[in-house]
């Protein structure tokens, strides 16, 4: 069901379902992404920062996209990002399971369009766990219902 701005609710939480990754999921991206020693060799990573093996945020955050558009609020018109500020307080590592928690922070009818308005979302990817990966808080265009 697709929701509109009229349907969201601050303080409602979506949970999508997990997704496992693997060390050849993490050199793959990494091959084709970001092609450093700790997301590409798991013996060069023993001896970096990470101490292993470690996915590149970026595909923390291409993940966490995914789950949020399979798993996450159903938004009318798509899930479209105005901007936000991003963290990743841990590394995702091989064999975590990852799942994002959605919270509606704030809804906002906008002042000049009537047809739409802003949410805040705060989105967290998080192991099976509960070891905070990545946190997401994301301004999004939501639509109004149509008339």
């Amino acid at each position: 069901m697709s929701l509109y701005l009229e349907d969201l609710v601050v303080g409602t939480e979506y949970v999508s379902d997990e997704v496992e990754i693997t060390a050849d999921d993490i050199i793959a991206f990494a091959s084709q992404f970001d092609p450093q020693p700790f997301h590409l060799d798991p013996d060069a990573a023993k001896s970096s920062f990470f101490g292993g093996l470690a996915a590149s945020g970026w595909h923390t955050a291409a993940l966490t996209m995914r789950l949020v558009v399979t798993g996450g609020p159903e938004l009318a018109g798509g899930t479209i990002g105005g901007g936000g500020e991003l963290a990743w307080p841990s590394p995702t590592r091989p064999g975590d399971r990852l799942h994002v928690r959605v919270t509606v922070e704030a809804v906002n009818p906008s002042r000049s369009n009537p047809a739409r308005g802003s949410a805040v979302l705060r989105i967290e990817t998080l192991t099976h766990d509960g070891e905070l990966r990545q946190l997401f808080t994301v301004r999004t265009l939501v639509f109004a219902r149509p008339t």
